[in-house]
């Protein structure tokens, strides 16, 4: 006899993608952030690299990238909590590995829980380019409020 998995309702893409839009800041909105998968404690978003995000080299700038890697930490965060619980950013550090061509038209942003305590979180980000490459890896330490 299957048990139903209780987080499957934590992490289900539709309420994270309806918190996408109702609860960061409107520039953040503007990244156009989509949830594609989401289990408790990680969730995958698309990225459309667009020409608003391209810096003059023709490569998607790293202040986008590092704002979507933040992004996608709090809905992994989410899935472990059973919604949104008002948390801050402490520590967020990246490492851009290659490029994400301004011509790819998307990137995947995968962010995990690795540690939830009862005051602070600790994650990683993968960003991926459109050939599957890792292009920039973050860690990350959030703090409970």
């Amino acid at each position: 006899m299957n048990t139903p998995d209780p987080m499957a309702s934590l992490a289900d893409p539709e309420m994270l993608n309806q918190a996408l839009a109702r609860l960061f800041a409107p520039w953040v909105r503007d990244l156009d952030l989509r949830v594609i998968e989401a289990r408790a404690g990680e969730v995958t978003l698309v990225l459309p690299v667009t020409s608003r995000h391209v810096h003059e080299g023709g490569v998607l700038c790293g202040q986008t990238m590092m704002a979507a890697a933040d992004t996608a930490m709090v809905l992994a965060v989410m899935t472990k909590l059973g919604g949104f619980k008002p948390m801050t950013t402490v520590q967020l550090q990246t490492s851009f590995l290659r490029q994400v061509a301004g011509t790819s038209g998307t990137a995947h942003v995968v962010a995990r829980v690795l540690r939830m305590g009862k005051s602070l979180v600790f994650g990683e980000i993968q960003i991926l380019n459109a050939d599957d490459e890792l292009a920039a890896h973050a860690t990350t330490t959030y703090a409970l409020l």
